[in-house]
């Protein structure tokens, strides 16, 4: 019943809680080690406050936005997560469909259940492809060939996993590491090796990623494609001048959603750092903790162009498939709508650093 549906980003997370197996829920919400940072990724949006202009004609608002020269209707894209089929049978082809119908952009994991062909095929749309850079060049070199060929926009590349972080639920439950369609045929695994005790998940990452990425990956990947590159892992103010100098056409602060590294930094408190150092040559985005429409409006007046979400969407496919991945979308839309309004803010453009206040300026408040 539609009255039934839930009406925030946690009470999808609630309904996903109880529609998936312990092990696939811990492993889509779950984060590294002791989980400080998987905590402070949501918390250190709620020490952020809103500064409201009143008296303002707020009957026209005008969420719409451009990002590497594409139209959005938000700010709000859908970030990489792998694996959908984990939520809902459909998987990725449904998340697609559902960015789609709001239309936004998707990025598709490399680590998607569903090909890259029947994602592209599933409905018209911008979308962007996020890649990692493997041991093998060959496997990463064919994936991107693949995206650029079914008319995918950006690569998104993934540059703060050398090495997988441990994350211990997934060590706990013995998570085993779904098939990755995309990888068939490119890369073969013996099912029957010994995890060493950790998690299935660990010992594909231990095959498969390349603790020597560096900055001349960032060279080569922009030699094999015409595409634009962003790179999402930069929560430092000297990663994002190099990245600008390396020619990336935009930044992603992300910590991979707390997964990585753990007392790494909140993301929406490393924004400002990253957003100042590349003064304006790229577009900045962020990534990890967003579940409100104000943590959204909090990020654009940090500096972010847009703002990528992740868990809620899974925890929407979760919960009720495509519709319910489609309704988390449009109620984050109708918050920012709703924060824009009640702040003053006609568009995007008008949200400014003025309609924040942060704890660092609390407290410079009283030097």
């Amino acid at each position: 019943m539609e009255d039934d549906l839930p009406v925030n980003v946690r009470e999808y997370q609630e309904l996903a809680k109880k529609a998936l197996p312990k092990m696939h829920y811990d492993y889509i919400n779950g984060g590294a080690e002791d989980e400080y940072t998987l905590r402070e990724n949501v918390a250190a949006y709620g020490r952020i406050l809103l500064r409201p202009r009143v008296l303002i004609d707020v009957s026209k608002i005008d969420m719409s936005t451009t990002l590497l020269g594409y139209n959005i209707r938000s700010p709000i894209i859908v970030a990489p997560t792998g694996t959908h089929k984990l939520a809902n049978p459909e998987g990725e082809v449904a998340t697609a469909r559902a960015a789609a119908a709001c239309n936004t952009i998707m990025v598709l994991s490399f680590s998607s259940s569903c090909k890259i062909e029947e994602v592209a095929s599933s409905c018209d749309a911008i979308r962007f492809y996020q890649l990692y850079v493997y041991k093998r060049r060959d496997v990463s070199a064919t994936l991107v060939r693949r995206a650029e060929s079914l008319g995918f926009k950006a690569i998104v590349l993934t540059v703060d996993t050398p090495v997988l972080g441990r994350r211990e639920a997934d060590i706990r439950n013995k998570m085993t590491a779904p098939g990755l369609a995309n990888l068939e045929g490119l890369m073969s695994f013996d099912d029957d090796l010994d995890s060493g005790g950790g998690s299935k998940l660990e010992r594909f990452a231990r095959e498969t990623l390349d603790p020597s990425l560096s900055w001349k990956d960032v060279e080569w990947l922009k030699s094999i494609t015409s595409l634009p590159i962003l790179l999402k892992g930069i929560v430092t103010a000297e990663d994002a001048r190099k990245a600008v100098e390396a020619g990336a056409a935009g930044v992603i602060v992300s910590n991979h959603g707390a997964r990585q590294l753990d007392y790494a930094p909140p993301t929406i408190a490393a924004l400002e750092e990253v957003v100042k150092a590349v003064a304006g040559a790229v577009p900045v985005l962020v990534d990890g903790g967003v579940r409100r429409g104000t943590d959204v409006f909090k990020a654009l007046a940090l500096g972010a162009k847009a703002v990528m979400v992740g868990r809620p969407v899974f925890f929407g496919l979760a919960a009720r498939g495509e519709a319910g991945a489609k309704h988390v979308i449009e109620m984050l839309n109708k918050e920012l709508e709703l924060a824009m309004a009640l702040c003053g803010c006609r568009s995007v453009a008008e949200v400014t650093r003025r309609h924040v206040l942060t704890e660092g300026d609390r407290i410079r408040a009283l030097l």
